[in-house]
């Protein structure tokens, strides 16, 4: 199943998840409810946005953008950022307002059943959007399942709360709770903020990646007749790339020397899915720079 299935899947599971909420809010009156409720909106707005920049990311490059459309997931996590602290600061205005005015609960039993459902919903779709991400490096569809997850924390923390509120009648649980969820809300908000800005900047593949592009050099390089240097990596969306020199002598032809780099761009790329190679071939007297710190393997 592609990524844009995922996330047409998320915003039906967030469509459900509104109605149920709201619908807890409606009967209790419980303004952690109304709290939780507003999130999953975000939810629905951040699912839509991140479906429409997923498919913008899978068109293939044209005149205008050669390097094809990649980034535009960035651009989901970042709106779908802005939403969450939206989102967090209008729970905490609308909890103050609650604190300062509370109002006896109705109905806590069903508005917790209801909760409940709407939190198992959540999870199970977070957990396989999750993994689905992981497999193809979709920054948006991991921004998307982030924020169900931290949803399903929300659930799980209002609903803790109206059970005491149940056990103790103290109104002011409720509010003080919907102010605990907000300050979660905000933190996740930030966190793909800075993801998303990150990502716009050209961050480098992540370590372990890196480690299997050493190894496939390490398979082809020859202390005599083949070394590389000049080994950058940049992440866009789900595509990533390395460039980089190999050294070989002057001496080769030039079938030969391409025959060589197709072999060593073929292993990269098998080695780390969705990568792309570039690689400039130099006879192995020259140095592209000098005293460059890069010039070694």
């Amino acid at each position: 199943m592609q990524a844009s299935a995922y996330l047409k899947l998320s915003i039906a599971t967030a469509v459900v998840t509104i109605a149920l909420k709201t619908a807890a809010w409606w009967w209790t009156g419980s303004v952690s409810l109304a709290a939780d409720a507003l999130e999953s909106l975000v939810n629905l707005a951040g699912a839509m946005f991140a479906l429409a920049m997923v498919t913008l990311a899978a068109q293939p490059p044209d005149a205008e953008h050669p390097y094809g459309h990649h980034k535009a997931e960035y651009f989901s996590s970042g709106f779908e950022g802005i939403l969450i602290i939206a989102a967090g600061l209008g729970i905490i205005w609308g909890a103050a307002e609650r604190w300062q005015h509370p109002q006896p609960l109705e109905g806590v039993g069903l508005g917790v059943a209801l909760a409940i459902v709407s939190s198992a919903l959540n999870g199970a779709m977070a957990w396989a959007m999750l993994r689905k991400a992981r497999e193809v490096h979709s920054v948006a569809l991991e921004g998307d399942a982030r924020h169900l997850i931290t949803d399903v924390w929300t659930s799980a923390g209002v609903v803790a709360g109206l059970l005491g509120v149940m056990a103790t009648g103290w109104q002011w649980l409720d509010p003080l709770l919907a102010i605990v969820v907000a300050a979660n809300i905000l933190r996740e908000g930030v966190h793909l903020i800075r993801r998303s800005s990150q990502g716009l900047m050209d961050t480098a593949l992540d370590a372990e990646a890196m480690a299997r592009v050493q190894a496939v050099l390490e398979g082809f390089r020859q202390p005599e007749t083949v070394r590389f240097d000049h080994i950058v990596s940049r992440v866009a969306g789900q595509r990533r790339f390395v460039d980089l020199h190999m050294h070989m002598p002057a001496s080769w032809s030039l079938g030969q020397a391409a025959r060589q780099r197709s072999a060593v761009e073929q292993a990269l790329m098998q080695a780390v899915p969705g990568l792309r190679a570039t690689i400039q071939l130099l006879p192995m007297d020259v140095e592209a720079h000098f005293d460059d710190p890069k010039d070694l393997l």
